[in-house]
């Protein structure tokens, strides 16, 4: 007899193991006791064949090509895409143009998608410096741009514009030039160090790199002066508002709350890590420096005071390890204009990945940095390009060089490759030895949980595989530590009105960088998957007896690979599902069903003995009615919203959803919100007696940008909404 232990049955939980041991220890050799329950697993097999390329990048031969020979630009700034679209790229151009064009190498034909010269400013440092699609441009047609235009007045050059505009209903490959909404608007002392890249977070929030203002030396020390948006990298919302958990938001004294990091000089490229999420940026040196910076929240990256690792304006007074230190910085002998680039996310330059690819715009040498999270491990030489800019990035994470030649530039491996190719099929993995039938390889293991995570009603299968003969480090509360190569495995099926739809297969792969998380869509013929490169959607036909007709129309979203890692956060150890409160269950294994726990440490996946499964806690079904109220409303608030809601998570409440804490302890009951009422009178996070009055509920019942969870959920899960609401209601306990 097996139980799966929560706080309701933790009596029983200690009185199987003493009958079952005195049982089996009862009988002579005429029989006569009891037998142990057989064991799902008996044995371990080592997975073997899996395709997933775990090591450090190591560039092998690279040569810089010319990615679009017949098209050239007019001192072309930046290239991007817009999200999703795999068929077009845009070039920015410092004139004031914004250029669109197929994104195929022998395109010759290319169209004006925005013409900004009458208002842009150009010369110098100053023009069309930045530009960044929405996040959901494919719905509304929002995009942002950040240029110079003129403005006079005692001590101002110009001023800079950030601005939003919206595609032309008529044409996708031109922009309506009446749309401008300005966001933002700050005057530049002098013309040059203007930065001017802008971009769109994981978070959905558009941050914007200013340099200092210029001249030369930060004569009006704005860099360090928190009053000015000046030697700053910005955060704000796509309305131009400032974000309630911006570090400096509320410090009053004129400090600016759109401030996100300071101590910037000139950060003319920075660019998101599309599978971390990491914020990288080439700041300008002074003279003597140049720096490659990881942007975190409220860093101070030093400058006036110092230039990379050098006292600039210190005499001492300030201790360097109080500022953000550099990953890289390089002396002027190697260039003297760091242009910030991308890591390396794509496909056709396998030794490439994961590669910090950045340059120099003096000396024109790229470089591939290899970062392993704390030391720079690598920095090779990939060639030269005179006049670089900038990198660009398509929607496949292939990186481009711009150059002020008018060309537009790419990498290509022509020989000697360091690294293998990433699967780009389900059917390359190795996972299955059939993806038509979803037969898993020799070695994989199943496995459910007890409160699974709300997946917008789709049905889910788990496997886990471990390398060779490597094991977990067992933890009985919170987070396991995993070997390198560990793969996690969730297959999502959705039930529509032409019958069951697989929609994807994510995988979660620890690599020597850590954790990297990536979808696989499956195909119309429902016989493969393709990975995915960014986030995309789909509609499908949903059966529901509450709807017109009997049916409903249900859009789902495929995360990116930044959606992966911004859910499974470092604070809750990145893996979410498997560990002891979770696991500690049944399992219908192919021998016999058993718990999985029991089962896990038979076949040794622990580096040591964990003991008897029933001395641990778990977490209940939160669809069980039998069970206790406040246990399966604090199962599902542990499996949906506590890797977010605990310490050192990245919201910017305090409250802590943990299931295993006390309920004095979460910060939680009668607690007023710091993050909006949400219209509610009288309102708590939870008001103990009122769901009504409770932000947490009410948060649960929306879809709006004010939802919860914020990411891959687009249906209120009724169930849930109802299970909290009795919870609130009866006095939370």
């Amino acid at each position: 007899m097996t139980v799966a232990c929560g706080r309701v049955s933790r009596v029983m939980c200690r009185i199987v193991p003493l009958l079952a041991l005195l049982a089996a220890c009862g009988g002579g050799s005429g029989g006569g006791g009891i037998s142990p329950a057989p064991f799902g697993l008996t044995g371990r097999v080592p997975v073997t064949g899996l395709t997933f390329p775990l090591s450090s990048p190591q560039p092998g031969e690279i040569g810089i090509v010319e990615a679009f020979p017949n098209l050239t630009f007019t001192n072309p700034l930046y290239l991007t895409h817009a999200p999703g679209d795999r068929a077009r790229l845009f070039v920015v151009e410092q004139r004031g143009t914004i250029q669109v064009f197929p994104n195929d190498p022998l395109t010759s034909t290319k169209e004006t998608f925005l013409d900004l010269q009458a208002p842009v400013l150009d010369g110098g440092e100053r023009g069309l410096l930045g530009l960044a699609f929405d996040p959901d441009y494919a719905t509304n047609g929002y995009f942002y741009v950040y240029y110079s235009t003129a403005k006079s007045g005692t001590g101002i050059n110009h001023e800079s514009i950030v601005a939003r505009y919206q595609v032309s209903a008529a044409d996708p490959d031109a922009a309506d030039p009446a749309s401008e909404t300005i966001l933002m608007r700050f005057d530049q002392p002098y013309s040059n160090h203007n930065g001017g890249w802008i971009g769109f977070g994981p978070d959905g929030h558009l941050y914007v790199c200013t340099g200092d203002g210029g001249s030369a030396g930060d004569p009006d020390g704005n860099a360090q002066d928190m009053t000015t948006v000046l030697g700053k990298i910005l955060r704000i919302t796509k309305t131009g508002g400032i974000p309630a958990d911006n570090p400096f938001v509320g410090q009053g004294g004129g400090v600016r709350g759109e401030i996100w990091a300071y101590g910037m000089r000139n950060p003319w490229r920075a660019s998101f890590d599309r599978d971390t999420g990491d914020l990288w940026c080439g700041d300008v040196g002074q003279g003597a420096r140049e720096e490659v910076d990881l942007i975190v929240k409220g860093g101070n990256y030093g400058w006036d005071v110092f230039e990379g690792v050098l006292d600039y304006e210190n005499g001492g007074g300030i201790d360097i390890d109080t500022t953000e230190a550099p990953v890289r910085d390089y002396p002027r002998v190697q260039g003297t204009t760091v242009i910030g680039g991308y890591v390396y996310r794509g496909t056709a330059v396998p030794s490439l990945r994961g590669a910090y690819l950045h340059g120099d715009y003096g000396s024109g040498t790229v470089w591939a940095l290899v970062y392993d999270g704390t030391t720079v491990t690598s920095t090779t030489v990939l060639g030269d390009l005179s006049s670089l800019t900038s990198f660009g990035e398509d929607a496949d994470g292939e990186v481009y060089l711009c150059s002020f030649d008018g060309s537009i530039y790419k990498f290509e491996e022509t020989g000697g490759s360091g690294g293998g190719p990433f699967p780009q099929t389900l059917s390359s993995t190795g996972l299955f030895t059939s993806t038509a039938t979803l037969a898993p390889a020799p070695g994989l293991i199943e496995y459910d949980v007890n409160s699974p995570l709300w997946s917008d009603g789709a049905s889910k299968r788990r496997w886990i595989a471990l390398p060779g003969t490597a094991r977990i480090a067992f933890h009985a509360t919170e987070a396991w530590t995993f070997p390198v190569g560990t793969v996690l495995v969730k297959h999502f099926e959705l039930l529509t009105t032409s019958g069951t739809a697989r929609l994807e297969t994510r995988v979660l792969v620890l690599e020597d960088t850590g954790w990297h998380g990536y979808t696989y869509r499956w195909n119309a013929a429902q016989t493969d998957a393709d990975l995915l490169a960014g986030a995309e959607t789909a509609t499908f036909e949903v059966p529901d007896a509450a709807a017109p007709g009997g049916t409903r129309s249900q859009t789902w979203t495929f995360p990116s690979r930044t959606d992966c890692i911004a859910c499974h956060t470092a604070a809750a150890g990145r893996v979410l599902g498997v560990r002891t409160r979770q696991l500690n269950r049944d399992f219908a294994y192919p021998a016999a069903t058993d718990n999985q726990l029991r089962s896990w440490n038979h076949i040794a996946l622990f580096t040591s003995g964990i003991g008897d499964h029933t001395d641990y806690d778990a977490l209940l079904d939160p669809a069980d009615a039998a069970a206790p109220l406040a246990l399966r409303a604090r199962s599902y608030l542990d499996a949906n919203c506590a890797n977010c809601h605990r310490p050192t998570g990245p919201p910017p409440t305090t409250i802590d959803l943990r299931y295993g804490i006390p309920l004095a302890s979460m910060n939680l009951v009668d607690v007023t919100p710091t993050q909006g009422d949400l219209g509610l009178v009288d309102a708590r996070v939870v008001a103990s007696g009122s769901k009504e009055r409770s932000v947490l509920w009410e948060r649960l019942r929306r879809t709006d940008a004010t939802r919860m969870p914020p990411l891959a959920s687009g249906v209120v899960h009724g169930a849930a909404v109802d299970l909290v609401g009795q919870w609130i209601d009866a006095g939370p306990d």
